[in-house]
C-alpha cells in the first residue's frame, strides 16, 4: 500500500501522518478493490469551498471529499483516488459535537477511503451498509461510535 498525506492547510493542525496511514489501510485491508495507492491532502477552508463547489455545486467548505481515479485507457494502475480533508471544518465540526479531533479526523479520513472503494450513503440502505463498517474500523483503531 502507498499513502501519500500531504499538508496544504496552511497553520490549521493535522493529525499525524501515521493516523492518516492507519486509516486508508485499515479500509483498503477490510475491503480492497486491488488498488492500494491514495493520497489523503489537507487543504485551507477556502480551497475546499472552491472544490465542493465546483464538484459538487455546493458553496461551502465541507470537512472530506473524495475522488475516485479513472486510469486512461488503455493503462492500469494501482491509483485508487484522492481523499481530501478540510482540518478547519473537521476541528470546528469536532468542537461542535463534543469529540475528540484525532477521533474526528479518523472518521473523516475513513469516510473518504470507503468512498473511493465505492461505499455511499445518498439513501438509507446505502447509510446502512457504510455506517457499521465505519464504526468496526473505528473501534479497531482504538475509537468511540461516532454516531
Amino acid at each position: 500500500m502507498e499513502i501519500h498525506v500531504q499538508n496544504d492547510a496552511g497553520n490549521v493542525d493535522v493529525p499525524d501522518s501515521n493516523l492518516v496511514r492507519a486509516c486508508v489501510e485499515a479500509v483498503l485491508r477490510r475491503c480492497g478493490s486491488g488498488r492500494d495507492e491514495v493520497a489523503v491532502r489537507f487543504v485551507d477552508a477556502e480551497e475546499m469551498r472552491e472544490t465542493n463547489l465546483k464538484f459538487r455545486g455546493k458553496d461551502k467548505p465541507t470537512n472530506v471529499l473524495s475522488f475516485v481515479f479513472e486510469d486512461p485507457p488503455p493503462t492500469t494502475t494501482r491509483i485508487l483516488g484522492d481523499i481530501i480533508v478540510c482540518p478547519q471544518v473537521v476541528h470546528d465540526e469536532s468542537a461542535q459535537q463534543g469529540k475528540r479531533s484525532d477521533a474526528h479526523f479518523a472518521h473523516m479520513i475513513i469516510h473518504g477511503a470507503l468512498h473511493l472503494v465505492g461505499f455511499d450513503h445518498e439513501t438509507d440502505e446505502q447509510a446502512a451498509a457504510m455506517e457499521p463498517i465505519e464504526i468496526e474500523l473505528l473501534g479497531a483503531l482504538g475509537y468511540d461510535n461516532p454516531y
